[in-house]
This record gives structure tokens, sequence and C-alpha cells, in this order.
């Protein structure tokens, strides 16, 4: 999906590590919520609330799951899921444009 349509944007950003990571979000009208945002290269930890799925539309980085000690490479194109109430970390490699989806 390249666009969504009759929904709200929240006009401040939200702004993690200093500008490296920021987004804004997106409410549909059911009341779920996506954020659309950018990552500059660097590392990143994140801790959820509710659980994710992060969609990566461009970019690379490699992603540390909850639980697991391996490193994967993840890429444009690709999507993972994150459970609830954990954190998990990513080396951003290259500029990468993602939409996350919060599922709770």
């Amino acid at each position: 999906m390249s666009e969504f349509i009759n929904v709200t944007v929240v006009r401040e950003a939200n702004v993690f590590f200093n500008g490296g990571v920021v987004s804004r979000t997106v409410i549909f009208p059911d009341g779920t919520k996506k954020t659309l945002g950018i990552m500059q290269p660097g590392e990143y930890t994140f801790n959820t609330g509710a659980p994710e799925i992060m969609e990566i539309l461009t970019g690379e980085l490699d992603l540390k799951l909850p639980g697991s000690d391996l490193w994967d490479r993840i890429g444009g194109g690709e999507s993972f899921e994150v459970p609830a109430n954990s954190s998990f970390t990513m080396k951003v490699l290259s500029l990468t444009d993602y939409c996350c989806s919060f599922l709770g």
C-alpha cells in the first residue's frame, strides 16, 4: 500500500536519539495507529508496549530481536514483528524509510 486514505496525521514529529529517528503518527478511522519515519545510520534500541510490525520500505539494517544473540540483515521490502513489552536493537546501515504498525 503506497498511500493511506481518510486518516489523521499528528502534526508534531516523534523525535528519538537526537534526531537520528524521526516519525509521524497516522491514526486510522478505526483508531489503529501507524508511524511513518526515517532512520539515519546508527545503532538504536527501542522498547515496545504493544506488539509491532516494522516494514522497511527502503534502506538496510541489522536487527537483533528479543531473546536472540544473532543479528539479521533486513532490507527494503522486508518486515519483522516485535512482541509487546520487549526491546529490540537495530544497527541502521543506510538511510532507512519505515512504517511501524501497532497491533495492541
